[in-house]
């Protein structure tokens, strides 16, 4: 149980069955009454974000989340299959499990998987990767770095958009969290 006065930003807790982070606190004393604190909650499973007030001392549960870093293996069908990097055993993850950053989970690429009792809750993949451009249109003399950008296809078939000068073949680093282009590897 965590107290509703020990509320950070991060901390993870347990309302209605589902597992909800805090982003936003705010504890607030007002001249008339008792203090309560009104709080931004996120949920892990959905992405939903809602605004919830407690009163000030309450307690609620607090969810006991595990991280374990694990390797993307090889690819079953729809099935993405993961081994523990301690333990060794495999785990079998749905694309839906991942969440929209399957487009760049690679086979050998490592990931933190958290998982709430069984219950797997998200995969977090490093925030930048390297991946080689499969396809995109020619580079054309005088394209510049600032000049704009196009559509790249990159092996792990996810589409980003990068300067004019990237041609086929390059390989280049990809920020995970927003899609964007950070450079040629």
């Amino acid at each position: 149980m965590i107290s509703s006065n020990d509320f950070r930003p991060g901390v993870s807790i347990v309302l209605d069955g589902s597992v909800w982070r805090v982003v936003e606190f705010l504890h607030v004393k007002p001249g008339k009454g008792s203090a309560f604190v009104r709080t931004k909650l996120k949920s892990v499973q959905t992405g939903s974000v809602v605004e919830k007030t407690f009163r000030a001392g309450e307690t609620v549960p607090q969810a006991t989340l595990e991280k374990r870093t694990m390797q993307h293996t090889y690819k079953e069908g729809d099935e993405f299959v993961f081994m523990d990097m301690e333990t060794y055993e495999e785990n079998r993850l749905s694309a839906a499990q991942i969440g929209d950053r399957v487009k760049y989970l690679k086979e050998g690429m490592e990931a933190n998987v958290v998982r709430w009792g069984e219950q797997v809750l998200e995969v977090e993949l490093p925030n930048s990767v390297a991946l080689e451009v499969v396809e995109t249109d020619p580079g054309v003399k005088g394209d510049t770095a600032t000049g704009g950008t196009k559509p790249a296809v990159l092996e792990t078939g996810a589409t980003v958009m990068v300067p004019l000068f990237i041609s086929q073949g390059e390989r280049i680093k990809i920020d995970t969290r927003d899609d964007k282009y950070l450079g040629r590897e």
